[in-house]
């Protein structure tokens, strides 16, 4: 068994002394354009990994209940605030949970406040806390969307139908035919950002549409793993997540499109912090905990792909660009020095599995003072 360590009071990895060429970059510190915090003791145990690495991050709404106005998303932020380490500089980007009851005012309010940059789409049943989620888009909710549009306030999607006939590994192809294709032709002007695409398909349809108009999130684990991962040695509760991971030739599909460059993808983890007990039972959670180990995964990925030199693009230029954000000026420093993952996070409540318990990873950041 690996360290474990007390969440909050960790400075980092622990680094492991290696041999050879030391090897360090320079980067432009990230954004993460897709997070889960949750809320209450969780909270607190979770925000420091994210403010150690990222300057900011789109915070995601499906609390229970959903963050479904402007006045819920500002008190949510401040109690992100309240959770941060002393000194933190981690700035947290809020978004509303699209419903079918949401008024086009509320969207005015939103761009208003200056602290709400995006709407959440969750197809009703989706995903952790989604069962207040939307129902019929077209028919209950496009008043709000063409507030939106005027507004410039973009929709984030999760990408899946969720009609139980339809097969859960087809289900992001079977949404981009139906619902996002539609959607875009409908409404050109809605900037919207397909959230951690897990198919050639979507990648070949975010490729199809015009830059700047529509983007997407990629997560650490649609990067490395494929659906072998939830069945070797045995069934792997902490590599199930949602949209599920799906077959290798998608996989590569996704380190393709990030590591040749294109603008039109960037860095949003999915972090999702679930209790351990709530991932190894009969029936466990959706969601994998990556954000302490995020930016060195990020980093295997480009140089197992020879793309080093477009990580900082992915990690911090595209996110800012397409919200139209100005990039952090502040550096990481990412060391090819060896650290071992931690095979759990202990908090007050319990623990916490990362991605990759126990695990060693090659590439360590740190902040540049």
């Amino acid at each position: 068994m690996g360290s474990k360590f007390f969440l909050g009071k960790a400075e980092g990895p622990r680094p492991i002394k290696t041999k050879g060429v030391k090897m360090d970059l320079s980067l432009t510190r990230p954004d993460d354009w897709h997070l889960h915090l949750r809320d209450g003791d969780l909270l607190g145990a979770v925000v420091s990994h994210s403010a150690h690495h990222f300057g900011r991050a789109i915070i995601m709404p499906n609390l229970k209940p959903p963050v479904m106005t402007t006045a819920a998303a500002v008190a949510y932020r401040e109690s992100i605030l309240k959770a941060l380490p002393e000194n933190s500089d981690f700035t947290p980007l809020m978004t509303l949970y699209l419903t079918d009851h949401m008024s086009p005012n509320e969207i005015k309010l939103a761009r208003r406040s200056g602290v709400v940059f995006a709407v959440k789409l969750y197809p009703a049943g989706a995903t952790t806390n989604s069962q207040d989620g939307v129902t019929d888009l077209f028919g209950k909710c496009l008043p709000v969307l063409e507030e939106m549009v005027e507004q410039n306030m973009p929709l984030l999607v999760h990408g899946e139908v969720t009609d139980p006939e339809v097969d859960i590994f087809d289900r992001e192809k079977l949404f981009i035919d139906t619902i996002l294709r539609p959607l875009v032709q409908k409404l050109p002007r809605l900037k919207v950002v397909m959230e951690h695409v897990t198919t050639l398909d979507a990648v070949r349809f975010v490729e199809s549409c015009i830059e700047g108009s529509v983007a997407a999130t990629v997560t650490p684990q649609h990067l490395l793993l494929n659906r072998n991962s939830l069945f070797q040695g045995g069934l792997q509760p902490h590599n199930y997540c949602l949209p599920v991971l799906k077959r290798e030739i998608h996989r590569q599909a996704i380190v393709s499109a990030v590591t040749r460059g294109s603008k039109q993808f960037f860095l949003g983890t999915d972090s999702a912090p679930h209790e351990r007990r709530w991932k190894e039972c009969p029936c466990g959670c959706a969601g994998i905990y990556s954000s302490p180990v995020a930016l060195s995964l990020y980093a295997m990925v480009f140089e197992q792909a020879g793309a080093l030199d477009k990580l900082e693009a992915f990690t911090s230029f595209n996110g800012p660009d397409f919200y139209g954000l100005p990039r952090n000026t502040s550096k990481i420093r990412l060391s090819k020095a060896q650290w071992r993952v931690p095979e759990s996070y202990a908090f007050e409540s319990g623990e916490i599995v990362p991605m990759f318990a126990g695990q060693t990873l090659e590439w360590r950041p740190s902040t540049m003072d």
